[in-house]
Parts: C-alpha cells; structure tokens; sequence
C-alpha cells in the first residue's frame, strides 16, 4: 500500500449537496478499491491563477489517501469523466 495525495478542483456553481456527494463518492472509491482515507480537507472557493473554461474560481478539495499501485489511475480515469471535476492531479507522496 503506498500513500498518495489528490487535489481536485470542482466547479464554484456546483450547489453545496452536489460538492458533498462527488467528495464522498471519491471517498467511497479508495474504500471500496481496499484503501484508507487519511483526511479530506476542503478548502473551499478560491481564485484560479488563470481563467479555467471562462470560470475564475473553483472549489478546491485535498484527499490523502493509502491505496494499492494500481487505484490511482483508476482513479484519475473516473474524475476525467466526472461531471462537475474542474482539474485533478494525484501525487505519490
């Protein structure tokens, strides 16, 4: 099991109950997959550097996370196609 971190972005129009169910549903993967969820921090809206899509904020939330080598991509794969997933980016730590 190694530990991993992602950072992902959802979109700021996105209504509270709809932030809260993708956050869990990414939760529920890396448990569902055998892994752990360390902590998930939301840190809320926050401008991007550079508009995004003509949108200039986003919701930003970081998961740490232990997981086989394999779940990452998997991962990555599903918050491509995820509606509502802004950016993503996961990092081995």
């Amino acid at each position: 099991m190694n530990k991993y971190e992602v950072l992902y972005i959802l979109e700021a129009a996105l209504a509270d109950e709809e932030k809260e169910a993708l956050i869990s549903k990414f939760s529920e993967m890396v448990t569902a997959a055998g892994g752990e969820v360390e902590n998930v921090d939301k840190w809320g809206i926050k401008k991007y550097a550079y508009p995004i899509n003509f949108k200039n904020e986003g919701y930003y939330v970081l998961m740490n996370f232990t997981a086989n080598s394999e779940f990452p991509k998997e991962l990555d794969r599903v918050m491509r196609i995820t509606d509502g997933v802004v950016r993503n980016m996961v990092v081995k730590k």
